[in-house]
C-alpha cells in the first residue's frame, strides 16, 4: 500500500462558525492507494477526538500501526487497491494542523486561548478546502467513528451533492448530557492543574512527564469508553500482584491500566488541544444553523449508513437509531446496523470484524 503523508497550506481565510477568521491555516494529511483518471475513487476518512491523520499502515520506527489499519489497505475493507483515501489531521488538533499552540501569525508566539472555538462544521469546512485544493470536487464516500462520524454526518446536511456514500459510526445527531458530563471532568482536571497555567505552558512542556490533569481526566474518558462487560472480561477482579491488599494505593489492574495508558496519553496530546476538540465535540448538534433537526435531516442526499454499537455507554444506539427513523420516513436512502458488542464505544476501534463486511459491501455497492 503506497501511502503518504502530507501538509497543505492555506492563507485564504477560513471563516468560522462563530463569526471569527482563521488565517492562515495548514492541514495535515495522509493519503492511500492511486487516485484514478476521473478522481472518482476517493474516500474521506475521519478521525475521533485523539485521532489523527495516520488512520493505516507504518512507518520506520513505529511501534503500531494507524488507527484504523485493519480496515484500511490493500484487500481490506476500504480497499487502497480500489480506492484513493484521504485522511485528514481536523484544524484544532496538535498532529500537524493548526491548532490553539500554533504560532499566532504574524508573531511567533502560540495562540494559546486567544484559539477561536472550532466546531464540526468549522472541521468540515476546512477539509473542503483541502479537498478543492487538491482538485477533488466530489467523494465516492465519507467513512468515520465517532468525532469522525459526525464530520460524516454534518458533510452529508451541509453539503449534500458532495458524497455519494456516507457511513457514520459510533456517533449521533448532538452531543447528549450524559456525555458533556464526562468531558467535563476532563476540562475541569486540566484547567485545575497548576502546570497548565491557564494555557500559557511552553511548547512541549509535556513530553518528558505529561500533564496530570489531561491523564485525570482520560481516565473519565476511558471508562465511557468501555463498558462494564469489556472490564469485567479485560480485568476481573485481578489485584497487581506485587502490590499489596492492604496498602493504601494498593492497585486492581483496572488502576494499573487507567495509571498506564493516561499518563503515556498525556505525554502525547496537547491539552490544550484536547480543550478544543472536546468543546467541538460538546457543541455539535446538526440542527444548528436550520430550523431543525427534521429540516437538517431533509438535506441528506448520499446513500447514508449507520452503524452502532449495542454496548456503547458514550453514543447511545437509540441516538443513531432516531436519524435512521427520521430518514426512513422520508424515504431517503438509509441503512441502520446495531452492532451486538460488549466492548463499549471503543468497537469501533477494536471490532473491526463485526462490521468491516457491511463497510466492505456499502463501498464496493
Amino acid at each position: 500500500m503506497k501511502i503518504e503523508t502530507k501538509i497543505e497550506r492555506f492563507t485564504t481565510p477560513l471563516y468560522l462558525e462563530s463569526g471569527r477568521i482563521l488565517e492562515p491555516y495548514q492541514i495535515a494529511y495522509e493519503t492511500y492507494g492511486e487516485l484514478n483518471s476521473d478522481a472518482s475513487n476517493v474516500i474521506l476518512v475521519c478521525h475521533a477526538l485523539s485521532g489523527s491523520h495516520h488512520a493505516s499502515g507504518t512507518y520506520e520506527g513505529d511501534r503500531k500501526a494507524g488507527w484504523w489499519d485493519k480496515l484500511i489497505g490493500d484487500g481490506k475493507a476500504i480497499d487502497t487497491t480500489k480506492y484513493f483515501v484521504i485522511s485528514t489531521n481536523v484544524i484544532g488538533s496538535c498532529f500537524g494542523s493548526t491548532g490553539p499552540m500554533s504560532d499566532n501569525y504574524p508573531s511567533d508566539k502560540p495562540y494559546r486561548l486567544k484559539f477561536p472555538v472550532l466546531t464540526i462544521k468549522d472541521m468540515i469546512k476546512a477539509q473542503k478546502q483541502l479537498l478543492s485544493n487538491l482538485g477533488i470536487y466530489h467523494l465516492k464516500a465519507i467513512v468515520g467513528g465517532s468525532m469522525g462520524g459526525m464530520q460524516t454526518l454534518q458533510f452529508a446536511v451541509d453539503y449534500p451533492n458532495f458524497a455519494d456514500k456516507v457511513i457514520s459510526l459510533a456517533s449521533t445527531y448532538a452531543t447528549q448530557p450524559w456525555t458533556i458530563g464526562f468531558n467535563k471532568v476532563a476540562i475541569e482536571a486540566i484547567r485545575r492543574d497548576p502546570r497548565f497555567k491557564n494555557g500559557e505552558y511552553e511548547k512541549g512542556a509535556f513530553k518528558e512527564k505529561g500533564l496530570d490533569g489531561l491523564a485525570i481526566g482520560r481516565i473519565a474518558g476511558h471508562i465511557s469508553y468501555l463498558s462494564p462487560d469489556s472490564m469485567n472480561s479485560k480485568f476481573g477482579r485481578n489485584y497487581v500482584n506485587n502490590d499489596g491488599l492492604f496498602e493504601l494505593f494498593g492497585r486492581y489492574e483496572v488502576e494499573r491500566y487507567m495509571e498506564y495508558n493516561t499518563n503515556n496519553f498525556s505525554k502525547l496530546f496537547d491539552p490544550m488541544s484536547y480543550l478544543y476538540i472536546v468543546k467541538a465535540i460538546n457543541t455539535f448538534n446538526l440542527s444548528r444553523g436550520y430550523d431543525s433537526l427534521y429540516d437538517a435531516i431533509l438535506r441528506i442526499k448520499a446513500e447514508t449508513t449507520l452503524i452502532s454499537f449495542s454496548s456503547d455507554y458514550l453514543f447511545f444506539p437509540r441516538e443513531m437509531e432516531h436519524i435512521y427513523n427520521m430518514m426512513r420516513r422520508n424515504e431517503q436512502s438509509v441503512n441502520y446496523h446495531e452492532i451486538d458488542s460488549n466492548y463499549g464505544h471503543d468497537a469501533f476501534l477494536v471490532e473491526i470484524d463485526k462490521f468491516d463486511h457491511i463497510i466492505k459491501e456499502v463501498l464496493d455497492g
